[in-house]
């Protein structure tokens, strides 16, 4: 039996592909600013399309998100591998969660928004979220083979621990340094 060739996928027309970026230069900025639940309606608006167009691009809040933070989310994640061979299980596990609280940090809601989505596997951010928990586990499980860290710990104590942080972040708008000094405090109380 032969086997059907795949006809060829139209190419994305020019104007298409421009609303795109546009959506995803505006709903990057709102992000940043009004955090993982910025209106779509006004990303929209002043992305200079009607609504409709930015649900044809991403037909929901979840892959808008996705596409704006996947590669963040793929880098922490090869960044963990790096650095379990470049440090000392600790250590490696200490500059990890500092980059993720840094990188949570600088969108209001997403921790927060990362530990709802590993609780649904249909949303298209699941995986990477999951993908990102996964390497903090395997850091996580590293440091308490070396008898670094308290035996108790569990991969989810960490996201929550993330989250907290991230969270304090966006309420209070902490200083780099006040964030760096609670995450010292915390990552005080979990070394044996």
């Amino acid at each position: 039996m032969a086997s059907k060739a795949l006809a060829p996928q139209p190419a994305i027309r020019a104007d298409a592909r421009r609303n795109r970026e546009i959506i995803l230069q505006v709903a990057r900025t709102a992000v940043a600013q009004d955090g993982t639940e910025a209106s779509l309606r006004k990303i929209a608006r002043d992305a200079g399309i009607g609504l409709g167009t930015l649900y044809r691009h991403f037909p929901t809040r979840d892959a808008l998100l996705q596409e704006i933070l996947q590669s963040s989310f793929d880098e922490l994640t090869r960044r963990a591998d790096i650095l379990a061979g470049m440090h000392d299980p600790l250590e490696a596990l200490e500059i990890w969660v500092d980059e993720l609280v840094a990188s949570t940090s600088t969108h209001q809601g997403l921790a927060a928004s990362m530990v709802d989505k590993l609780r649904e596997p249909a949303s298209s951010l699941y995986e990477a979220c999951a993908s990102l928990r996964r390497a903090g586990d395997r850091l996580l499980g590293a440091a308490q083979s070396a008898d670094r860290i308290r035996p108790d710990m569990e991969g989810a104590d960490l996201m929550s621990l993330v989250s907290a942080i991230a969270w304090l972040t966006d309420r209070e708008a902490l200083t780099v340094e006040r964030r760096r000094h609670l995450f010292n405090l915390i990552m005080d109380g979990l070394k044996k």
